[in-house]
């Protein structure tokens, strides 16, 4: 499998675009765990690790493809409107950019943080322009492990947007992490079905607001 710059092959990124088209559900235990709002959320049973892989499918209205993936983007202004944002901020390690990313988890547990390439492609696929942001954890001996967080090891995510066609964006998102330590199933729970619609929603006031700061 021949790579890409960032260490992500084409395979990777065409593999995405597929699913906008065809949600690649079949074949598998993919269980449909929530639909609100436009915003579809399947779950998958890892059973390697006894968590779940998600994938999320939807559109988000009046925020176009290249806006929603130029706000994904952007490191700096996600610290102003994601509120589980602790730090976050990219580095050169070894020519490559890594991105470091610490999260607020709620007392008494520990925040979680990060450390991932990610790669971004803007495709033309018959006449369909198709962003894709491709991402997954790696280790680098100048961002190490600190004290008192707990270092996420396993960490994969994709995300695929297009035009609806009218003036929204088209969604998918595939999304594996491992967090470590003892999580209630509640707050599993949560992130699942509550969480990441409602960044989606944050992520689309984002881009309404980003329009008006540029």
């Amino acid at each position: 499998m021949e790579l890409a710059a960032g260490g992500f092959s084409e395979e990777q990124f065409w593999e995405a675009c597929a699913e906008l088209q065809q949600p690649a559900l079949a074949g598998a235990d993919w269980q449909l765990l929530v639909e609100t709002s436009g915003i579809s959320i399947y779950r998958l049973l890892d059973k390697k690790t006894g968590l779940y892989e998600y994938k999320v499918f939807g559109v988000l209205e009046d925020c176009s493809p290249t806006l929603l993936a130029d706000v994904y983007m952007d490191s700096d202004y996600r610290k102003q409107w994601d509120q589980y944002v602790k730090e976050l901020y990219e580095q050169e390690c070894n020519g490559e950019t890594v991105v470091y990313w610490e999260v607020k988890y709620p007392f008494p547990m520990s925040n979680r943080d990060y450390v991932y390439l990610r790669q971004r492609r803007d495709l033309d696929i018959e006449g369909r322009k198709i962003h894709v942001i491709l991402a997954r954890s790696t280790s680098m001996p100048q961002l190490g492990e600190r004290s008192g967080v707990i270092r996420v090891k396993q960490y994969k995510q994709s995300l695929a947007i297009e035009s609806d066609g009218k003036k929204g964006s088209k969604v998918f998102m595939y999304y594996f992490d491992n967090p470590g330590g003892q999580i209630p199933s509640w707050l599993i729970n949560w992130a699942a079905k509550d969480g990441v619609p409602n960044f989606l929603k944050d992520m689309a006031r984002a881009c309404q607001n980003y329009l008006k700061k540029t």
